[in-house]
């Protein structure tokens, strides 16, 4: 496999992370009166936060769309990423290390809080992150 073959591949995957986080907001079970109750709990109290005044879904909406929106840039960079490997694997080898560690630390972060499409698409995207760095540290024709 070709470095830039693992990470168009880890790009697309990452890609798919996030049409199906973004394709279930709000990203709550709202089908009874327990998850309504929590749900209500979380809008129904303002407080100050640095001169806004915010609730606790405000948080949860703003976060849960920024990681959408950080994971769409995570699916373009290793998207171009993939590009530069092809004349050049080495050279993308120290980003492709950042990302590998930060999707193991979101698989355990996964497996800790959250379930398990997150988590196994976590270790999808690794897979393929560390197949990248290997094969990056590998002679490669200028063609790769």
């Amino acid at each position: 496999m070709k470095t830039s073959t693992a990470l168009r591949i880890a790009a697309v995957v990452t890609f798919v992370f996030f049409a199906g986080h973004t394709s279930g907001y709000p990203w709550t079970p709202d089908a009874g009166p327990a998850e309504l109750a929590v749900i209500d709990a979380m809008k129904g109290h303002s407080f100050d936060v640095v001169g806004s005044s915010r609730t606790y879904w405000d948080f949860y909406v703003g976060f849960g769309l920024a990681i959408g929106l950080f994971q769409l840039m995570q699916a373009v960079i290793l998207w171009q990423l993939a590009g530069i490997a092809r004349t050049n694997a080495a050279v993308v080898r120290p980003i492709v290390t950042v990302f590998f560690i930060a999707y193991i630390i979101n698989a355990i972060i996964a497996l800790k809080f959250l379930f398990v499409i997150p988590l196994v698409t976590s270790l999808v995207i690794a897979l393929f992150l560390g197949l990248a760095f290997y094969f990056a540290g590998k002679r490669q024709p200028a063609t790769d």
